[in-house]
Protein backbone atom coordinates (compact mmCIF):
# COMPACT_ATOMS: atom_id res chain seq x y z
CA UNK A 1 0.00 0.00 0.00
CA UNK A 2 1.28 3.61 -0.63
CA UNK A 3 1.80 5.88 2.49
CA UNK A 4 1.22 8.85 0.35
CA UNK A 5 4.95 9.78 1.07
CA UNK A 6 6.70 11.71 -1.26
CA UNK A 7 9.85 10.11 -3.09
CA UNK A 8 12.86 11.36 -4.68
CA UNK A 9 12.86 11.89 -8.34
CA UNK A 10 16.21 11.30 -8.25
CA UNK A 11 19.05 9.86 -6.94
CA UNK A 12 23.14 11.00 -7.24
CA UNK A 13 25.16 8.17 -5.87
CA UNK A 14 27.95 10.30 -4.05
CA UNK A 15 30.08 7.98 -4.72
CA UNK A 16 31.00 8.41 -7.85
CA UNK A 17 33.47 11.38 -8.53
CA UNK A 18 31.89 14.00 -10.10
CA UNK A 19 28.53 13.21 -9.26
CA UNK A 20 27.76 16.21 -7.68
CA UNK A 21 29.04 19.87 -8.55
CA UNK A 22 30.43 21.95 -5.83
CA UNK A 23 27.77 23.87 -3.74
CA UNK A 24 27.26 27.60 -4.51
CA UNK A 25 27.82 28.39 -0.80
CA UNK A 26 31.08 27.82 0.36
CA UNK A 27 31.88 27.50 3.77
CA UNK A 28 35.59 29.34 4.99
CA UNK A 29 35.43 28.32 8.49
CA UNK A 30 37.08 30.54 11.15
CA UNK A 31 36.00 33.55 9.11
CA UNK A 32 34.99 36.50 11.36
CA UNK A 33 32.50 37.56 9.56
CA UNK A 34 29.78 35.34 9.11
CA UNK A 35 28.36 36.09 5.75
CA UNK A 36 31.98 35.45 4.64
CA UNK A 37 32.23 32.29 6.34
CA UNK A 38 28.64 31.39 5.20
CA UNK A 39 25.68 28.83 6.46
CA UNK A 40 25.96 25.53 6.89
CA UNK A 41 24.00 23.36 4.78
CA UNK A 42 23.23 20.11 4.74
CA UNK A 43 19.96 19.20 3.48
CA UNK A 44 19.17 15.97 1.84
CA UNK A 45 16.18 17.81 -0.17
CA UNK A 46 18.76 20.17 -2.01
CA UNK A 47 22.48 18.20 -2.89
CA UNK A 48 23.06 20.99 -5.27
CA UNK A 49 23.30 23.13 -1.99
CA UNK A 50 25.02 20.93 0.20
CA UNK A 51 28.54 22.29 1.86
CA UNK A 52 28.61 19.56 4.59
CA UNK A 53 28.56 15.61 4.98
CA UNK A 54 26.26 14.38 6.81
CA UNK A 55 22.37 15.31 7.75
CA UNK A 56 21.15 17.72 10.55
CA UNK A 57 19.65 16.33 13.59
CA UNK A 58 22.47 13.32 14.38
CA UNK A 59 21.67 10.49 15.63
CA UNK A 60 17.69 11.55 15.54
CA UNK A 61 18.06 11.95 11.66
CA UNK A 62 16.97 8.09 11.53
CA UNK A 63 14.06 8.96 13.27
CA UNK A 64 13.15 11.57 10.42
CA UNK A 65 13.64 8.59 7.93
CA UNK A 66 10.98 6.71 9.95
CA UNK A 67 8.45 9.42 9.89
CA UNK A 68 8.99 10.43 6.32
CA UNK A 69 9.00 6.50 5.51
CA UNK A 70 5.85 6.01 7.25
CA UNK A 71 4.20 8.75 5.38
CA UNK A 72 4.04 11.26 8.45
CA UNK A 73 6.24 13.76 7.60
CA UNK A 74 7.25 15.49 4.27
CA UNK A 75 10.62 15.31 3.48
CA UNK A 76 10.10 18.84 1.72
CA UNK A 77 8.85 20.88 4.91
CA UNK A 78 10.78 23.59 5.96
CA UNK A 79 11.12 24.64 9.64
CA UNK A 80 9.25 27.89 10.77
CA UNK A 81 11.61 29.96 12.69
CA UNK A 82 9.74 32.70 13.27
CA UNK A 83 10.22 33.58 17.67
CA UNK A 84 12.90 31.12 17.78
CA UNK A 85 15.62 33.35 18.00
CA UNK A 86 17.73 33.25 20.97
CA UNK A 87 16.06 34.10 24.68
CA UNK A 88 20.01 35.38 25.15
CA UNK A 89 22.18 36.25 23.06
CA UNK A 90 25.75 34.57 23.16
CA UNK A 91 29.01 36.31 21.35
CA UNK A 92 30.59 36.81 18.48
CA UNK A 93 34.01 36.51 20.77
CA UNK A 94 37.44 36.68 19.94
CA UNK A 95 37.24 32.49 20.42
CA UNK A 96 34.95 32.03 17.47
CA UNK A 97 37.79 32.99 14.74
CA UNK A 98 40.77 32.10 16.48
CA UNK A 99 42.81 29.48 14.75
CA UNK A 100 42.09 26.07 15.87
CA UNK A 101 39.96 27.14 18.94
CA UNK A 102 36.59 25.60 17.67
CA UNK A 103 36.36 22.81 15.45
CA UNK A 104 33.82 20.63 16.66
CA UNK A 105 30.21 23.27 16.45
CA UNK A 106 29.50 26.10 14.52
CA UNK A 107 29.95 29.49 16.61
CA UNK A 108 27.23 30.79 14.70
CA UNK A 109 24.54 27.75 15.24
CA UNK A 110 22.58 30.26 17.01
CA UNK A 111 21.90 32.86 14.21
CA UNK A 112 21.45 30.80 11.74
CA UNK A 113 17.34 31.94 11.04
CA UNK A 114 19.08 35.94 11.67
CA UNK A 115 21.92 35.81 9.65
CA UNK A 116 20.66 33.74 6.79
CA UNK A 117 16.98 35.22 6.50
CA UNK A 118 17.51 36.04 3.09
CA UNK A 119 18.83 32.99 1.66
CA UNK A 120 16.29 31.05 3.39
CA UNK A 121 13.25 33.18 2.65
CA UNK A 122 14.38 32.51 -1.36
CA UNK A 123 14.21 28.61 -0.54
CA UNK A 124 17.73 27.47 0.76
CA UNK A 125 17.59 25.07 3.20
CA UNK A 126 19.36 26.40 5.73
CA UNK A 127 19.14 25.22 10.21
CA UNK A 128 20.48 25.92 13.00
CA UNK A 129 22.76 23.87 15.10
CA UNK A 130 22.07 25.95 18.45
CA UNK A 131 19.16 27.15 20.71
CA UNK A 132 19.27 28.93 23.41
CA UNK A 133 16.10 29.50 26.16
CA UNK A 134 15.56 29.82 29.55
CA UNK A 135 14.10 27.61 32.35
CA UNK A 136 13.05 26.61 35.57
CA UNK A 137 15.53 23.23 37.39
CA UNK A 138 12.82 21.94 39.84
CA UNK A 139 15.34 18.98 41.48
CA UNK A 140 14.71 17.38 44.88
CA UNK A 141 18.66 17.57 45.93
CA UNK A 142 18.46 21.36 45.60
CA UNK A 143 15.62 21.95 47.67
CA UNK A 144 17.19 19.95 50.29
CA UNK A 145 20.00 22.07 49.89
CA UNK A 146 17.56 25.15 50.28
CA UNK A 147 16.41 23.20 53.76
CA UNK A 148 20.01 22.56 55.38
CA UNK A 149 20.89 26.11 54.18
CA UNK A 150 23.63 25.55 51.10
CA UNK A 151 21.09 27.53 49.09
CA UNK A 152 19.14 30.60 49.89
CA UNK A 153 15.56 31.65 48.28
CA UNK A 154 16.56 35.27 46.96
CA UNK A 155 13.40 35.71 44.19
CA UNK A 156 15.56 36.18 41.77
CA UNK A 157 18.05 32.87 41.10
CA UNK A 158 16.24 30.69 43.43
CA UNK A 159 12.52 31.00 44.06
CA UNK A 160 9.92 30.58 47.14
CA UNK A 161 9.19 27.31 45.41
CA UNK A 162 12.62 26.07 45.40
CA UNK A 163 13.06 26.56 41.40
CA UNK A 164 16.58 27.62 40.05
CA UNK A 165 16.19 30.05 36.68
CA UNK A 166 18.59 28.98 34.10
CA UNK A 167 19.75 29.96 30.70
CA UNK A 168 20.41 26.77 28.74
CA UNK A 169 21.33 26.22 25.40
CA UNK A 170 21.62 22.84 23.27
CA UNK A 171 24.40 22.38 20.73
CA UNK A 172 24.44 19.93 17.75
CA UNK A 173 28.01 18.76 16.81
CA UNK A 174 29.79 20.22 13.86
CA UNK A 175 32.80 18.99 12.59
CA UNK A 176 35.61 21.11 10.80
CA UNK A 177 37.54 17.69 9.78
CA UNK A 178 40.81 19.62 8.72
CA UNK A 179 40.37 20.95 12.44
CA UNK A 180 39.85 18.08 14.12
CA UNK A 181 42.61 15.92 13.05
CA UNK A 182 45.16 18.73 13.78
CA UNK A 183 43.89 18.94 16.93
CA UNK A 184 44.36 15.28 17.12
CA UNK A 185 47.74 15.41 15.76
CA UNK A 186 46.38 13.08 12.41
CA UNK A 187 46.37 13.30 9.02
CA UNK A 188 42.84 14.39 7.63
CA UNK A 189 42.75 11.70 4.81
CA UNK A 190 43.38 9.15 7.80
CA UNK A 191 40.62 10.64 9.90
CA UNK A 192 37.80 10.91 7.00
CA UNK A 193 39.14 7.01 6.20
CA UNK A 194 39.09 5.82 9.62
CA UNK A 195 35.18 7.83 10.15
CA UNK A 196 34.11 6.83 7.09
CA UNK A 197 35.19 2.30 7.75
CA UNK A 198 34.13 2.82 11.21
CA UNK A 199 30.37 4.16 10.47
CA UNK A 200 30.64 1.31 7.99
CA UNK A 201 30.61 2.85 4.88
CA UNK A 202 27.11 5.23 6.08
CA UNK A 203 29.00 8.89 4.65
CA UNK A 204 31.06 8.18 1.48
CA UNK A 205 31.05 11.91 0.91
CA UNK A 206 34.04 11.62 3.46
CA UNK A 207 36.14 9.74 1.18
CA UNK A 208 34.82 11.10 -2.16
CA UNK A 209 34.48 14.99 -1.10
CA UNK A 210 37.80 16.26 -0.14
CA UNK A 211 35.61 20.01 -1.06
CA UNK A 212 33.74 19.29 1.90
CA UNK A 213 35.75 20.14 5.20
CA UNK A 214 32.66 20.45 7.23
CA UNK A 215 31.27 16.90 8.69
CA UNK A 216 27.80 16.45 10.51
CA UNK A 217 28.72 13.12 12.90
CA UNK A 218 25.51 11.14 13.72
CA UNK A 219 26.03 11.29 17.71
CA UNK A 220 24.77 13.10 20.57
CA UNK A 221 25.33 17.06 21.15
CA UNK A 222 25.68 19.17 24.41
CA UNK A 223 23.38 20.78 26.70
CA UNK A 224 24.38 23.61 28.87
CA UNK A 225 23.06 25.21 32.01
CA UNK A 226 23.65 28.84 32.73
CA UNK A 227 22.83 30.36 36.19
CA UNK A 228 23.25 33.96 36.83
CA UNK A 229 23.99 36.26 34.20
CA UNK A 230 25.73 34.60 30.99
CA UNK A 231 28.00 37.70 30.21
CA UNK A 232 29.43 37.21 33.50
CA UNK A 233 31.17 34.00 31.91
CA UNK A 234 33.58 36.16 30.08
CA UNK A 235 34.98 37.65 33.96
CA UNK A 236 38.37 37.06 34.33
CA UNK A 237 38.38 37.89 38.01
CA UNK A 238 37.77 33.88 38.70
CA UNK A 239 34.00 34.47 39.26
CA UNK A 240 32.78 31.34 37.14
CA UNK A 241 32.23 28.27 38.97
CA UNK A 242 32.11 25.58 36.23
CA UNK A 243 31.24 21.47 35.69
CA UNK A 244 31.96 19.54 32.75
CA UNK A 245 29.59 16.59 33.06
CA UNK A 246 29.60 13.52 31.15
CA UNK A 247 26.26 11.56 30.65
CA UNK A 248 25.47 9.01 32.80
CA UNK A 249 21.91 8.18 32.09
CA UNK A 250 21.50 5.38 35.36
CA UNK A 251 22.89 7.81 37.80
CA UNK A 252 22.03 11.23 36.80
CA UNK A 253 18.28 10.29 35.85
CA UNK A 254 17.73 6.94 38.13
CA UNK A 255 20.07 7.69 40.69
CA UNK A 256 21.75 4.40 40.51
CA UNK A 257 24.45 4.49 42.98
CA UNK A 258 27.46 2.24 41.67
CA UNK A 259 29.15 5.42 40.59
CA UNK A 260 29.43 9.32 41.89
CA UNK A 261 27.55 10.84 38.95
CA UNK A 262 24.44 12.36 39.99
CA UNK A 263 26.19 13.70 43.31
CA UNK A 264 28.92 15.13 41.69
CA UNK A 265 26.22 17.16 39.05
CA UNK A 266 24.31 18.29 42.05
CA UNK A 267 27.62 19.49 43.79
CA UNK A 268 28.16 20.99 40.57
CA UNK A 269 24.84 22.57 40.51
CA UNK A 270 24.94 23.61 43.74
CA UNK A 271 28.35 25.04 43.93
CA UNK A 272 27.10 27.17 40.53
CA UNK A 273 23.99 28.49 42.02
CA UNK A 274 26.40 29.91 45.24
CA UNK A 275 28.36 31.02 43.03
CA UNK A 276 25.49 33.26 41.17
CA UNK A 277 24.06 34.29 44.45
CA UNK A 278 27.59 35.86 45.38
CA UNK A 279 27.79 37.54 41.93
CA UNK A 280 29.54 35.76 39.44
CA UNK A 281 28.06 32.99 36.93
CA UNK A 282 28.00 29.30 37.07
CA UNK A 283 27.68 26.93 33.98
CA UNK A 284 26.93 23.32 33.81
CA UNK A 285 28.33 21.26 30.51
CA UNK A 286 26.41 17.76 29.61
CA UNK A 287 27.95 16.11 27.00
CA UNK A 288 26.30 13.02 25.63
CA UNK A 289 29.01 10.50 26.15
CA UNK A 290 27.44 7.68 27.78
CA UNK A 291 30.00 4.69 29.23
CA UNK A 292 33.24 7.00 28.46
CA UNK A 293 31.63 7.35 24.53
CA UNK A 294 31.62 3.82 24.99
CA UNK A 295 27.79 3.36 25.27
CA UNK A 296 25.31 1.96 28.30
CA UNK A 297 25.62 -1.78 26.85
CA UNK A 298 29.22 -1.81 27.18
CA UNK A 299 29.32 -0.25 30.67
CA UNK A 300 26.33 -2.70 31.68
CA UNK A 301 28.88 -5.74 30.41
CA UNK A 302 31.75 -4.15 32.60
CA UNK A 303 29.63 -4.26 35.65
CA UNK A 304 28.97 -7.67 35.25
CA UNK A 305 32.31 -8.10 34.89
CA UNK A 306 33.73 -6.47 37.43
CA UNK A 307 30.67 -8.49 40.25
CA UNK A 308 31.40 -11.80 38.96
CA UNK A 309 35.27 -11.22 38.99
CA UNK A 310 37.93 -13.45 41.82
CA UNK A 311 37.26 -11.83 44.71
CA UNK A 312 34.39 -9.25 43.65
CA UNK A 313 34.77 -5.41 42.51
CA UNK A 314 37.95 -3.80 43.31
CA UNK A 315 39.89 -0.64 43.03
CA UNK A 316 42.68 -2.74 41.15
CA UNK A 317 40.58 -4.15 38.65
CA UNK A 318 38.37 -1.33 37.92
CA UNK A 319 39.71 0.26 34.55
CA UNK A 320 41.03 -3.20 33.28
CA UNK A 321 38.27 -4.49 33.08
CA UNK A 322 36.29 -1.92 30.66
CA UNK A 323 39.47 -1.85 28.77
CA UNK A 324 39.13 -5.86 28.13
CA UNK A 325 35.60 -5.70 26.96
CA UNK A 326 35.98 -2.22 25.45
CA UNK A 327 39.50 -2.60 24.12
CA UNK A 328 40.06 0.53 25.73
CA UNK A 329 39.53 2.37 28.97
CA UNK A 330 37.94 5.59 28.23
CA UNK A 331 36.53 6.78 24.70
CA UNK A 332 35.94 10.59 25.41
CA UNK A 333 38.48 12.24 24.09
CA UNK A 334 38.48 15.20 26.01
CA UNK A 335 40.07 17.36 23.45
CA UNK A 336 37.11 18.36 22.10
CA UNK A 337 35.60 19.53 25.38
CA UNK A 338 37.15 22.72 25.56
CA UNK A 339 35.05 23.72 22.43
CA UNK A 340 31.91 25.40 24.11
CA UNK A 341 33.47 26.70 26.62
CA UNK A 342 35.78 29.25 23.88
CA UNK A 343 32.36 29.51 22.34
CA UNK A 344 30.76 31.06 25.66
CA UNK A 345 33.52 33.32 25.80
CA UNK A 346 35.30 31.66 28.57
CA UNK A 347 39.16 32.44 29.12
CA UNK A 348 39.48 31.79 33.13
CA UNK A 349 37.58 29.48 35.39
CA UNK A 350 37.41 30.24 39.12
CA UNK A 351 36.36 27.04 40.75
CA UNK A 352 36.25 23.93 38.11
CA UNK A 353 34.31 21.04 39.71
CA UNK A 354 35.73 17.98 38.85
CA UNK A 355 38.45 15.53 39.80
CA UNK A 356 39.09 14.71 36.62
CA UNK A 357 42.59 15.05 34.65
CA UNK A 358 41.55 14.51 31.33
CA UNK A 359 39.17 17.41 31.78
CA UNK A 360 41.95 19.55 33.48
CA UNK A 361 44.56 18.99 31.69
CA UNK A 362 42.51 19.79 27.99
CA UNK A 363 41.19 23.03 29.57
CA UNK A 364 44.70 24.22 30.43
CA UNK A 365 46.06 23.39 27.12
CA UNK A 366 43.53 24.87 25.39
CA UNK A 367 44.39 28.40 27.21
CA UNK A 368 41.80 28.71 29.68
CA UNK A 369 42.87 29.06 33.00
CA UNK A 370 41.85 27.35 36.05
CA UNK A 371 41.96 29.15 39.42
CA UNK A 372 40.68 25.52 41.87
CA UNK A 373 39.53 22.27 41.59
CA UNK A 374 36.86 21.35 43.62
CA UNK A 375 36.65 17.23 44.57
CA UNK A 376 33.25 15.76 45.79
CA UNK A 377 33.02 15.55 49.03
CA UNK A 378 33.44 12.48 50.76
CA UNK A 379 30.19 12.19 52.30
CA UNK A 380 28.63 12.31 48.94
CA UNK A 381 29.93 9.30 47.45
CA UNK A 382 27.51 6.27 47.84
CA UNK A 383 28.79 3.35 49.88
CA UNK A 384 28.62 1.30 46.20
CA UNK A 385 30.85 3.77 44.51
CA UNK A 386 33.19 3.44 47.17
CA UNK A 387 35.55 1.11 44.63
CA UNK A 388 35.00 3.76 41.50
CA UNK A 389 36.84 6.93 44.06
CA UNK A 390 39.47 4.36 45.25
CA UNK A 391 40.58 3.30 41.27
CA UNK A 392 40.15 6.68 40.21
CA UNK A 393 43.06 8.32 42.85
CA UNK A 394 44.62 5.17 42.77
CA UNK A 395 45.68 6.12 38.47
CA UNK A 396 45.97 9.79 39.53
CA UNK A 397 42.65 10.78 38.44
CA UNK A 398 43.00 14.08 40.83
CA UNK A 399 46.79 14.55 40.74
CA UNK A 400 46.59 18.19 39.99
CA UNK A 401 49.30 17.31 37.14
CA UNK A 402 50.45 19.92 34.87
CA UNK A 403 48.59 20.19 31.56
CA UNK A 404 50.90 18.03 28.94
CA UNK A 405 52.85 19.52 26.36
CA UNK A 406 52.16 19.37 22.52
CA UNK A 407 54.70 16.32 22.08
CA UNK A 408 53.52 14.96 25.39
CA UNK A 409 49.76 14.60 23.62
CA UNK A 410 51.30 13.19 20.68
CA UNK A 411 52.30 9.92 22.73
CA UNK A 412 49.64 10.10 24.71
CA UNK A 413 47.12 9.77 21.72
CA UNK A 414 49.25 6.20 21.07
CA UNK A 415 48.64 4.44 24.20
CA UNK A 416 45.13 4.01 26.68
CA UNK A 417 43.35 7.59 26.69
CA UNK A 418 43.03 6.63 30.99
CA UNK A 419 46.88 7.82 30.46
CA UNK A 420 45.95 11.02 29.99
Amino acid sequence: MESGVKRPTHIRLSTHPGAQDPSPYKLKWGEVDPQQRGPVIASPNQPENRNTIGVHGGSYSLYKALAVSSGSLDPDRRPDYNNTHPMVEIGPYPQWSEPGKIVSLDPFGAMTADLFGDLIAKGVDIRPTIAITKAKLDMPELKTAIAAGALKVDGAIVNARGEVSVTKAAIDPVWHLPGIAARFGVEEDALRRTLFEQTGGMYPDLITRSDLEVFLPPIGGTTLYVIGDVEGLTATDGSVTCRVHDECNGSDVFGSDICTCRPYLLHGLVESIQTAQAGGTGLIIYNRKEGRALGEVTKFLVYNARKRQEGGDSAATYFARTECVAGVQDARFQELMPDVLHWLGITRIGRFISMSDMKYNALIESGISIDERVALPDELIPADAQVEMEAKKAAGYFSNAPAPSGDELKQIHGRSIDDY
